[in-house]
């Protein structure tokens, strides 16, 4: 099974010399901003928005995550905001901090927290292997469900939630769609469209 998730990110055809420039500048700048690194060239700023790390209870659990919403303002959309496979790092918080900006009420949970910690990997492979592939769908969406509840409870208008998730979170953005009907957009982020079931 981890054998076909790498495959699915190699390519399916032969690459010319031009192909080749092309890829490695594209994979220079990839690796300038790797997340692993958990820094990111924009930084926005927190003024006029609540931001910082909340606790939301899924269960028994207490599921960590970055919440950014405008100060003062009731009734704010949800977006939820899905990682990759690095967690929630500070890409991650700056995108939910511009949702905020924008007037909505973000949310970016760590969905890997149960598994390990996938901040503290360096090599792709063993973060899959060791965390990524050990995190059920279910138990995925019964997350996002939790952080659509706790964010009600906090005054914002779930009747109005989307969902965007980058690379392994644009997979779960798709699902998360399927899963709730009551999502009103989502936009995946290069995510596999198709792959093994995570029970």
């Amino acid at each position: 099974m981890l054998q076909q998730e790498l495959d699915s990110l190699t390519p399916s055809r032969d690459y010319s010399r031009r192909d080749f420039v092309r890829a490695s500048v594209g994979t220079g700048f990839a690796a300038a901003v790797l997340p692993v690194t958990a820094q990111t060239v924009i930084q926005t700023d927190t003024a006029g928005l609540v931001a910082g790390e909340v606790s939301i209870p899924v269960g028994d659990f207490k599921l960590p995550a970055y919440r950014a919403a405008p100060a003062g303002v009731a009734n704010a959309p949800v977006v939820l905001v899905v990682s990759e496979i690095f967690g929630v790092h500070q890409h991650i918080a700056d995108v939910a901090r511009r949702f905020a900006k924008a007037g909505y009420f973000a949310i970016a949970p760590e969905m890997f927290v149960r598994q390990g910690d996938a901040g503290s990997y360096g090599e792709i492979a063993k973060l899959v292997a060791e965390v990524i592939s050990k995190v059920p769908d279910a138990q995925v969406m019964a997350d996002l469900d939790a952080c659509l509840a706790w964010a009600k409870g906090q005054g914002a208008d779930t009747g109005r939630t989307a969902v965007t998730g980058f690379c392994w979170g644009g997979r779960i953005t798709w699902l998360y769609s399927a899963h709730n009907p009551g999502v009103k957009a989502g936009v995946a982020w290069y995510g596999r469209l198709v792959g093994p079931r995570r029970r």
